[in-house]
This record gives structure tokens, C-alpha cells and sequence, in this order.
């Protein structure tokens, strides 16, 4: 359960990041907005908002809440030590969440991205399907280079991580025909999902996948979850799509499987160093598109959305009531 640490006004700070694009901030424009969609909430509440690192501190040391998607908790005890709740405007918390003390709760902003995600997933899925990759490959070396290939209803999409986003891809993939495997922690039933399997049971998976989408968080288990090992078990014709974290896969793996033609083409949009620097041999690797982690948000509603989780787990907290998207810590989602 939520509880208050102080009477009076809730302390809330909102730490916007300078370096992420404008469609991630949370502006007092935007929470008025928001609060007058919820009476009598704003008079109970006190928000600062900063976007300044280097004057984190000062405010911490009063706030209750913070609102952040990002921001560097080393011995926040010590520098906020009446705070009691982060709330994090971005799903993956893997930064986050093994940083913080254990008296601080610690919400996600999971399920803002299932809507635009669930079909960039499909469109990624389609442009693997329909031999994008080898088009746009050969349009950068100025060759005439046909490859023809089937519908995509029919074919098997294993999908790793059936939250929110993984959930969304299933739904629509479904309406295109599509069988539809899953692998989650849990190995619980979706509606969506025509078979789910725990981790433990990858191996067994991936012989049958003609694509795998892959949505999972960046956990101690999850990173390098498909390594070179596993991509060795996928078919030739296999495409691969990453919307979760870079580190799940192991790209130098991938890369060598591509360019060697073992795999058909992969689309990805998230890497273990962001920006993908210039440097990368990934940018001209054959059969391989990338996003520079962007494909999931909404370009006028992210924040909105993650707005939406945060006032209802503030009207809980307010009433010390449950929060809902309580990161684990020790699972780091």
C-alpha cells in the first residue's frame, strides 16, 4: 500500500531530461490539462519541474514524488531522503530500478507505447516478410537485384515478451493470419498467443519461428537471451525484430548471421550504446534496418499517455491505495 510521508501538500518534482526529444516532456501545460480532469486534485499537490541536472539536488531534498524518465539516483537517501515514490515516464527501468533504495516504490510508465509499437511491430514484421531489407541493401549499392517472396499469412511469429507491446503485436499479427508463439517468464495463457513457452523452453521454440519479435525488458536474464546459440537455431529464412533492449540480443552474432546470408534481415530499434555511433558496423550491415529508438512513441500523445498512469497512481497514493505498474527491483521491471 502507498503511504504518506508528510501532512500538507504532496511535494512533486518533475524532471524532464534535455537530451530526449520534446515529445517525452512533462510540461505544466500538460498536467494542468490533465489535473482539471480530476477536481480537487491540484489543490492538493505542489509541482516543481527542472531540467537541470546540476540543481537535481536542491529540490530532491524536498520532494516526496518524483516524476523522471532518467536521472542519476546514487546515494539518494542521502539526497532525498523524503522521497517516497519515482515514477518513471519510461517502461524500461533497468537503470533505475537496482538503484534505488528499498524504501522508495518505483511505477513504470508500461503499456504508454502497446498501441503505436503493436503496429510498428506489424510493419516491421511485413517489410521482413516482403524483402525490404534485401530492397533497401541493394538500392544503396545501385543494383537491380529482384527476390520475390509469399504472403505472410500462415507464418509463425515468435514472440519474446507478451507485455503490453508484445500483447499488441500478437493482436494484430493474428488479424493478418499469422501463428502466433510466445516465451514469457510466467508462461501464462494470452488470448493472443497461440502457444507460450517459459524461457527455459527457447531452444524448442525457435526452430519453428519465421520471425521473432522481441519485447522484453533488459534484466540479469534477459540480457544476451538471444545469442549466437540461439540465432544458430533459426531457419535461413528467418527475420528478426528488436523493440525491447539492445543487450537481449547478441548484435556482433546477428550482424556476422546477416551478412553471411544465414538470416533473411532484421529490423531494429534499439541498441546496447544510444545514439548508435557513427563508428558502428551495424549501419552497413547487409539485410538490416534500423530505427533510432523511436518506433514505439507516439509523436503527439506519448506524454499524454504517461501522464494518464501517473495522475491515477497519484489519486491512489493520495488515497494509500495499492499503485499499479510497481516495478520489482530485484526482477528490474
Amino acid at each position: 500500500m502507498a503511504k504518506r510521508a508528510r501532512a500538507g501538500r504532496l511535494r512533486i518534482h518533475v524532471e524532464n531530461n534535455p537530451g530526449h526529444a520534446a515529445v517525452y516532456h512533462i510540461t505544466p501545460a500538460l498536467l494542468g490539462r490533465r489535473l482539471r480532469r480530476s477536481p480537487g486534485l491540484a489543490g492538493r499537490i505542489a509541482v516543481t519541474y527542472g531540467q537541470d541536472p546540476a540543481h537535481l539536488d536542491q529540490v530532491l531534498a524536498e520532494a516526496e514524488v518524483l516524476v523522471a524518465s532518467s536521472f542519476d539516483a546514487t546515494d539518494l537517501a542521502r539526497r532525498a531522503p523524503g522521497l517516497r515514490w519515482v515514477q518513471s515516464t519510461s517502461a524500461g527501468v533497468e537503470k533505475l530500478a537496482p538503484a534505488l533504495p528499498e524504501s522508495v516504490i518505483l511505477t513504470n510508465a508500461s503499456g504508454v507505447h502497446g498501441p503505436k509499437a503493436g503496429e510498428y511491430a506489424m510493419a516491421a514484421l511485413l517489410m521482413l516478410n516482403h524483402r525490404v531489407p534485401h530492397y533497401v541493401t541493394a538500392q544503396r549499392a545501385g543494383r537491380w537485384e529482384q527476390a520475390f517472396a509469399t504472403p505472410i499469412a500462415g507464418k509463425t511469429v515468435l514472440i519474446l515478451g507478451v507485455g503490453a507491446i508484445g500483447s499488441a503485436a500478437a493482436r494484430l499479427a493474428r488479424r493478418f493470419g499469422l501463428r502466433i508463439v510466445g516465451v514469457s517468464r510466467s508462461g501464462k495463457g494470452n488470448p493472443a498467443v497461440d502457444r507460450m513457452y517459459r524461457p527455459a523452453a527457447l531452444r524448442r521454440a525457435l526452430p519453428e519461428a519465421d520471425f521473432v519479435l522481441v519485447t522484453l525488458p533488459l534484466t540479469p536474464e534477459t540480457r544476451g537471451f538471444l545469442g549466437r546459440a540461439e540465432l544458430d537455431l533459426l531457419p535461413r529464412h528467418a527475420g528478426i525484430v528488436n523493440l525491447g533492449r539492445g543487450a537481449v540480443i547478441d548484435n556482433d552474432a546477428l550482424a556476422d548471421k546477416l551478412s553471411r546470408g544465414e538470416l533473411s534481415g532484421a529490423v531494429l530499434d534499439v541498441f546496447p550504446e544510444e545514439p548508435l555511433p557513427a563508428s558502428s558496423p551495424l549501419w552497413t550491415v547487409p539485410n538490416l534496418i534500423i530505427s533510432p529508438h523511436c518506433a514505439a512513441d507516439d509523436s503527439t500523445s506519448y506524454a499524454e499517455r504517461a501522464l494518464d498512469i501517473f495522475v491515477g497512481n497519484l489519486e491512489r497514493y493520495l488515497a494509500g491505495r495499492r499503485l499499479v505498474n510497481v516495478v520489482d527491483k530485484t526482477l528490474g521491471y
